[in-house]
């Protein structure tokens, strides 16, 4: 296993650092609804489930739900993004606050309304999505607040995380502002991409696409190891950053290095019940790692056991510093 490379009481020692690291995230603030309730019949109208309504709640999803992560590891964050000046948009404030995290970088322009993903789960089960968003790019003075913000708090933090849902937050004219600061302060920046955006990301230090994401981005369907082998070298070379973490699904990771090495780390799952926001855990859990001085092989074996612990969770779940240890 890829794991006993590295010993036991250097992870935990990683892990023990995540209550000094602070990471900054960027990106698209999402709020999960989530719809509770059981079926038992067919509806007369149509040939859908009725799903008689139990219960309801609200979630952080998105750049928030990384957030959320990186709180639940024993992490320090910041979040920068955009809401609407709504209802959800109030409660999605509300729950960033009760994570003890400053809401200060969350903007509200005037016609921005708050993105929301609604599922509707049945024994278990989800049944149907639905999203109410408007997808738009941020506006050159939105730009110019989230450079501020970055720029009054980059001593504080010790990495950054892009967070691209596809909404609007992530542009070049941002990232163009963003990354010279950090390169200066030698920040690592990890991004969860979103494949229309891969032109964006040239000289971060990580980007962590799934497999379809990646054979996306250079127009291969990854089907076998040669494919992905192949994948991940062009990422690498093409966006010119320290590191690919390609996610596999049942197949784990394969992490791309500059220095040439490629690392299959295999699942940590033991059971899948719900993939939701498993991306948010492995880039939250990444670079929290990387913050807390981790190389960046063993930032993606924590964060692949990280993954393998929230997949066996429902809805979007996060993991508790005392779990990851207990991997250990």
């Amino acid at each position: 296993m890829v794991r006993n490379t590295v010993s036991t009481e250097r992870l935990r020692d990683i892990i023990s650092r995540f209550r000094e690291t602070r990471i900054l995230v960027i990106g698209d603030l999402i709020v999960d609804e989530f719809i509770w309730g059981t079926v038992s019949r067919i509806s007369p109208e149509a040939p859908v489930p009725v799903v008689h309504v139990r219960d309801e709640s609200i979630h952080l999803g998105g750049a928030a739900n990384v957030v959320n992560n990186i709180i639940a590891l024993g992490g320090r964050a910041l979040v920068c993004g955009v809401v609407g000046r709504d209802r959800m948009g109030d409660l999605l404030i509300d729950k960033v606050e009760s994570l003890g995290v400053d809401p200060a970088g969350i903007i509200r322009p005037s016609r921005q309304s708050t993105s929301v993903k609604t599922r509707v789960i049945a024994h278990n089960q989800q049944v149907v999505r639905y999203d109410r968003e408007s997808i738009r790019d941020i506006t050159p003075t939105t730009v110019k607040k989230i450079v501020s913000f970055l720029n009054a708090r980059i001593d504080e933090i010790d990495g950054v995380i892009i967070s691209d849902y596809g909404k609007g937050v992530i542009s070049a004219d941002l990232l163009r502002q963003v990354m010279p600061p950090l390169k200066k302060k030698d920040i690592n920046i990890a991004v969860d991409p979103k494949t229309d955006n891969f032109r964006y990301y040239r000289r971060v230090s990580v980007i962590t696409p799934n497999n379809f994401e990646a054979g996306e981005a250079v127009k291969v369907k990854i089907a076998n190891k040669k494919d992905i082998l192949q994948v991940g070298k062009i990422l690498l070379d093409k966006l010119k950053c320290r590191a690919v973490l390609i996610t596999w699904g049942e197949k784990g990771m394969v992490l791309f290095q500059d220095s040439g090495e490629i690392v299959h780390i295999p699942t940590a799952a033991r059971e899948v019940y719900d993939v939701t926001g498993a991306g948010d855990t492995v880039i939250g859990s990444l670079t929290l790692s990387l913050g807390a001085g981790a190389t960046m092989k063993e930032a993606a074996i924590l964060s692949n056991d990280a993954a393998g612990i929230v997949v066996g969770k429902l809805g979007s779940a996060t993991v508790a510093s005392d779990e990851l240890l207990s991997a250990y």
